[in-house]
């Protein structure tokens, strides 16, 4: 019996923090049922499943790529390390890696596919795309602490009119990507 690793991020939208990624290799005689794009499910169907597939997967593991690897490489070269990250905390050794989306991490001697809506399709990739958002989330969350004048627990650093309206209010710290359009030109702004 073969064994597919799925690997998927979280993360590459925001204006803040790291992008995520998770790897994970699912046990074949333990199915999880409800695996889906993370975004497609609520956020207590998030937790619930997160902590099954870690219960019950042969291997998983996640990293991260941060804010100034995201600003030096750019959002998809730091999607993609934050991808061959996790799959490099495997334990496990998989027989082939499927990736949701078009672009794929350099991984050597594996046969790897990308494969488009495959956090929809492909459960081992449902099951990274999960890990990816609940690792990240709750990253967003303990920023949130450190940092409450900016919402980050609402809203995980997406770029929402009130996320917006915070970082205009509040200006732009160190967990922001300065590469990104909106962070951009507020910075622009403020050196006029």
């Amino acid at each position: 019996m073969s064994l597919a690793c799925g690997i998927d991020e979280a993360g590459r939208g925001p204006l803040a923090g790291p992008v995520y990624a998770a790897a994970v290799i699912l046990n074949p005689k333990n199915k999880i049922f409800g695996l889906n794009d993370s975004k497609k499910l609520s956020h207590k169907k998030l937790l619930l499943l997160s902590d099954e597939i870690k219960s019950n997967a042969l291997d998983y593991s996640y990293s991260s790529a941060s804010v100034k690897e995201i600003d030096s490489l750019n959002i998809l070269n730091a999607s993609l390390l934050a991808m061959y990250r996790a799959f490099c905390g495997l334990r496990v050794k998989p027989d082939y890696v499927l990736v949701d989306g078009i672009y794929t991490p350099e991984i050597k001697g594996f046969k790897i596919d990308a494969i488009v809506r495959g956090d929809s399709l492909v459960a081992e990739i449902s099951a990274a795309s999960i890990i990816a958002k609940v690792e990240r989330d709750r990253y967003m969350c303990e920023l949130d602490l450190k940092y409450p004048q900016y919402n980050l627990r609402k809203h995980k650093g997406y770029p929402t009119k009130e996320h917006i309206e915070l970082l205009k209010e509040h200006g732009v710290i160190d967990i922001y990507r300065k590469s990104f359009r909106p962070v951009k030109d507020l910075i622009q702004k403020i050196d006029t």
